[in-house]
């Protein structure tokens, strides 16, 4: 009988994980165009209030989804892990949001992309997951193109290294909160986790807004909406992809966000980026396409003798 043939497990298998890995490219470029609105913002307001109403519009967002489905659908089995989850994203946005005004796109997006490395030693010390070499290889390479990213930076601290050393110093407290997702999605939905990280991230930066607040425009209004609704979408993506995959395995692809973060600075700021920017980008996107390609290969191989040795 004729037909398309029916998709092989391997096929299947390989497919969920091609699947999970633009889940979190998708995510990331969500992500990063929102940071780039929320960068506009704090040049235009407190830094720690932008933050605060950053997550309060990420909830508001999410409100039609709790009045359709009710409280009962968003009640999480795991409350407890719900605001260690929220604490440790608020330590790390508060530092972002303080540093993000100084530091171009750009080069704030690359200082990030050394959290993988941390959740990496993460995931393999606290979830115990298998981190294979070539995940440790692709990683460090991401991490060679970053540090020439930044050198000509951090090498001049007078003219704004502080202020990249704040923003480094959010990236294992992002790593913490990606790792406690990671097991959150054991036993919460991707929708609760996602509710629960805006509401508990509102009640924490609300204390830290007051001291600062202003009266925000029509227009910086609308901005906040928008980057909601953007913020919001971004981390469902991620949480699927967490939910598809290992966390280790993602990880190399949240470099892709140099290519998404250089566009919107040109765009935005007029930021041109520099030959470093440019050959730090083409050594992180080698490093992202070939892990991918991997993981995908080796997934369906092992699953392909698997499947050969229980026909025997």
């Amino acid at each position: 009988m004729s037909g398309t043939p029916a998709r092989t497990a391997p096929d299947d298998i390989a497919g969920v994980a091609v699947r999970a890995m633009a889940w979190m490219a998708l995510g990331g470029f969500l992500l990063v165009a929102m940071n780039a609105l929320m960068r506009k913002m704090t040049l235009e307001m407190d830094s720690l209030q932008a933050q605060f109403l950053r997550y309060f519009f990420g909830l508001a967002v999410m409100l039609p989804l709790l009045f359709r489905d009710g409280l009962a659908a968003y009640r999480p089995k795991n409350i407890r892990g719900q605001w260690w989850r929220g604490a440790a994203h608020t330590a790390a946005l508060t530092l972002f949001f303080l540093a993000l005004p100084h530091v171009p796109l750009a080069e704030m997006t690359a200082i990030l992309f050394t959290s993988p490395i941390f959740t990496l030693l993460g995931a393999a010390l606290v979830l115990r997951e298998r981190v294979t070499a070539p995940r440790w290889i692709a990683a460090g390479v991401g991490v060679l193109g970053v540090l020439i990213v930044l050198w000509p930076r951090l090498s001049d601290f007078g003219s704004g290294g502080y202020w990249s050393l704040v923003m480094l110093c959010s990236a294992p407290l992002f790593a913490a909160s990606f790792l406690i997702t990671k097991a959150l999605t054991k036993q919460d939905s991707t929708g609760v986790i996602v509710m629960w990280q805006n509401i508990t991230v509102t009640l924490f930066a609300l204390p830290m807004a007051l001291p600062g607040w202003q009266a925000p425009s029509g227009v910086q209004w609308f901005v906040f909406l928008i980057c909601g609704l953007l913020g919001s979408a971004a981390h469902l993506c991620m949480t699927r992809a967490f939910s598809q995959a290992d966390i280790s395995s993602l990880q190399p692809m949240r470099f892709l966000d140099l290519v998404w973060s250089a566009t919107f600075g040109f765009i935005l700021f007029g930021d041109h980026p520099t030959a470093s920017t440019l050959a730090g980008g083409a050594v992180i996107v080698a490093s992202t396409v070939w892990i991918a390609r991997r993981e995908a290969i080796e997934r369906a191989q092992a699953q392909a003798v698997r499947a050969s040795a229980s026909r025997e």
